[in-house]
């Protein structure tokens, strides 16, 4: 994952070397890359087939070369200088630093792009992407909102009268079924679970979703100030601290081995659109019941539950030398149609608002109910900070989420107020 010294590295490169010079013979072919997922090599081969029938400029297709990651790959491009001219598997939190190193076309200044993406999406996701300079650097394309998946024995087994959206009546849950696993002596048997690893990226999966739910959507970096420390930040930091202090959730890593949800020895955990299929695939026995509802929050909550989104977007290279062309090839991949066999084939949420409400799309919502719920979601979410330094302020909080969640080694109010600080001295270097 990119990092401060990654940073620093693309920089130096970039000083060194022209931007402008093309690294393709064939100024008249658009290089596309995607990520490896199947579905969207599926999805992308589909329109970039039906685009090269009809146009003069076409678009050579590949999957992103393998690498130890996606980012580790773009950000070697990125030096050598051997960007595609679109990359279609961006975290909206990389773009900011490769704006700000100015390798990405302005798609602002492109014809037809402000207008195409206000009607596409709503004001909160434009403000969202909308670089620190004024000019957009991303076009949203996807999103997965994270949810609490949970096994509908939740309900039954345990006698709960509701499903413990709140803080408290999660901590019943758990309580509930630690009393049953103490009585008839299961081994593994655990409310839900989530990554106990210190690394970043991990906190998109619970502090981060969480914070969200609690704050309305809530910024965690603004005008160049961590806002995080919180009453929001606190509840979170205490609510997590609580399931492992009650043994309500396991320390133990549990990613070896079989879907502990699955098995069904956990009951519920944090997940995107993408567990319907792992699910149904993998479960053990027909009757296998689950669906999905939204994250937990203060028990004193009001009001539509927000989540984090995890987007991916979709950036033009400025080694590109038709970025109109490449504009609008990309268009064809994000108007009703392209979202609906993004829909259809990738089992991923096109970034469009009032997606369950459009007609084009209800038969599939008809047919795949479990979809609808995420698509309702989607009305509700955000992605990250525009900060070229993300990553490292999720990896602050990571260390104080250890310290703090995981071994109870400082309380919620010193962990986040620590990590507050730590931020504000990054932001200031």
């Amino acid at each position: 994952m990119l990092n401060k010294l990654h940073i620093i590295l693309v920089l130096i490169a970039l000083t060194s070397f022209s931007c402008n010079k093309s690294k393709k013979e064939n100024d008249h072919t658009l290089l596309f890359w995607s990520s490896n997922n199947r579905g969207e090599i599926e999805f992308t081969e589909y329109f970039v087939k039906q685009w090269n029938k009809e146009q003069e400029t076409k678009v050579r297709f590949q999957p992103i070369p393998e690498g130890q990651s996606s980012e580790e790959v773009i950000l070697a491009s990125v030096v050598g200088k051997t960007t595609p001219d679109i990359y279609a598997n961006m975290w909206q939190g990389s773009v900011e630093m490769y704006a700000k190193a100015g390798v990405l076309v302005p798609l602002d200044t492109l014809e037809g792009f402000t207008e195409f993406i206000k009607a596409r999406c709503t004001k909160k996701v434009v403000d969202e992407i909308t670089s620190s300079d004024g000019h957009i650097y991303q076009i949203p394309w996807k999103i997965n909102p994270i949810m609490t998946i949970y096994n509908k024995r939740l309900s039954s087994d345990f006698g709960l009268p509701k499903l413990p959206n709140t803080y408290g009546e999660y901590l019943k849950a758990g309580k509930a079924i630690k009393k049953d696993k103490d009585r008839d002596g299961y081994i593994d048997q655990w409310v839900g679970y989530t990554a106990v690893k210190v690394i970043w990226y991990e906190r998109l999966m619970n502090f981060y979703p969480l914070y969200i739910a609690a704050s309305d959507g809530q910024a965690l970096i603004k005008d160049n100030k961590a806002v995080f420390n919180n009453k929001y930040g606190i509840g979170v930091f205490r609510f997590l601290q609580e399931l492992y202090q009650k043994e309500y959730y396991s320390k133990e890593r549990l990613s070896a081995g079989q879907d502990r949800f699955i098995t069904e020895d956990i009951f519920t955990k944090w997940a995107g659109p993408w567990e319907i299929r792992h699910v149904n695939k993998f479960k053990r026995h027909d009757d296998f019941e689950f669906t999905f509802f939204p994250m937990q929050v203060p028990d004193d909550h009001k009001g539509p539950v927000y989540t984090y989104s995890d987007p991916k977007n979709i950036v033009i290279f400025n080694t590109c030398e038709n970025p109109q062309d490449a504009w609008n090839f990309i268009k064809t991949l994000i108007d009703k149609e392209g979202d609906k066999k993004l829909l259809e084939i990738t089992t991923q949420l096109p970034n469009r608002k009032n997606m369950e409400m459009e007609g084009i799309f209800q038969d599939y919502f008809d047919k795949n109910p479990k979809m609808k719920i995420f698509a309702k979601q989607a009305n509700y979410v955000k992605g990250v900070d525009n900060s070229e330094v993300i990553v490292e302020v999720f990896d602050i909080i990571s260390q104080e989420y250890e310290a703090c969640v995981i071994y109870n080694k400082k309380t919620p109010e010193k962990a986040i107020e620590d990590a507050a600080k730590a931020v504000n001295n990054l932001l200031n270097n």
